[in-house]
């Protein structure tokens, strides 16, 4: 063939590939922005299903604490204080657990036992939430009211209390359901999810990250701390805000072991509810006004609305990691 002459098929093909190309770029486009377009949704059909009360009690439901619906009398603050509470606990209980099997299972165990774990690890995750809720019930309730709680009220009142001090969170009666039952049943319910994430998270590290610390002189803990957690920090947080999220929306678990009570929780003991409770349990029996009904769709808009923040929070703070460590690499 002549220098200077095209190949028709060729020309043909390199055509077809860019075309496949700007499809496959345009489809991926379209569905990026179609789960944005889908959030945008949810946000204004809450929104302007709950304009009502919107429009009657503003921000002012956020900070009050009755919830009477009878009476038209609602306030969303001990709901709220009941999502963030125990979500924070529950994460404070998974964090170091979830951790703990994720270094084990990557870094300490041996293959023929570690693969079978994760595995099951992993499968923890897909059990449902109904089935945590009732275990819950039938097992950790009457655990925690003749066991837990009893012993931590007693240590509390004890003379050998931490700083000679009581604490306010280990006070009140006992009735084994309450903030403490629910946030353990969801640090149960997401250590599965972060330490699954986490191991893959660890097991993603070079071998030569190991290598270059054990060569060093390092020992294998400090190995793993210094050179394998740190390389794998992002993917960590990552898994823990995943958890997080998990625990802000929970919804039937914890409904089955807080207790349910309307107000602001004063210890671990007391009874409470959560945003995602307060609608499952009361949505169909208080809805009867239209104020009322719109109350719970405000709760419901609250409740995306944190669990946006968290999200957003959390990318920022990948971010800032990634931009500190270049993507990964130890400082």
């Amino acid at each position: 063939m002549l220098r200077g002459t095209r190949n028709p098929g060729r020309t043909f093909s390199a055509r077809l590939r860019r075309a496949l190309d700007l499809g496959f770029l345009s489809l991926t486009l379209v569905v990026a922005l179609g789960i944005l377009a889908l959030l945008s949704a949810f946000i204004i059909v809450l929104f302007r299903a709950a304009d009502l009360s919107i429009v009657h009690y503003g921000l002012a439901l956020l900070g009050e604490s009755t919830w009477a619906p009878g009476v038209n009398k609602l306030g969303l603050l001990p709901f709220i204080i009941g999502t963030l509470l125990t979500s924070a606990i529950a994460l404070v209980i998974a964090i170091p657990f979830s951790l703990g099997i994720a270094v084990s299972l990557s870094e300490l165990a041996p293959r023929w036992i570690a693969e079978p774990l994760g595995y099951i690890v992993e499968l923890l995750a897909a059990v449902p939430s109904v089935v945590f809720g009732l275990w819950g019930i039938f097992v950790l309730i009457p655990f925690m009211r003749t066991t837990i709680d009893p012993l931590l009220e007693s240590w509390n009142n004890g003379a050998d209390r931490l700083f000679h001090a009581s604490i306010p969170l280990f006070t009140g009666p006992i009735s084994g359901s309450g903030v403490l039952t629910a946030s353990i049943v969801l640090a149960i319910m997401i250590i599965p999810t972060i330490s699954a994430i986490s191991r893959e998270a660890l097991r993603a590290v070079p071998e030569t990250q190991r290598e270059a610390a054990l060569g060093l002189g390092a020992t294998r803990w400090e190995t793993t701390r210094m050179s394998v957690l740190s390389y794998a920090r992002i993917g960590i947080v990552g898994a823990i805000i995943l958890g997080l999220g998990r625990a802000v929306g929970e919804t039937m678990a914890v409904t089955l072991v807080i207790g349910n009570s309307d107000f602001i929780p004063t210890s671990l003991f007391s009874q409470g509810q959560t945003i995602a409770s307060l609608i499952a349990n009361e949505f169909l029996s208080n809805a009867s006004s239209p104020l009322a009904a719109s109350a719970f769709l405000y709760a419901a808009l609250v409740l995306l609305l944190i669990t946006l923040l968290i999200n957003i929070g959390a990318r920022l703070l990948v971010y800032r990691l990634v931009k500190r460590t270049g993507g990964g690499a130890i400082e």
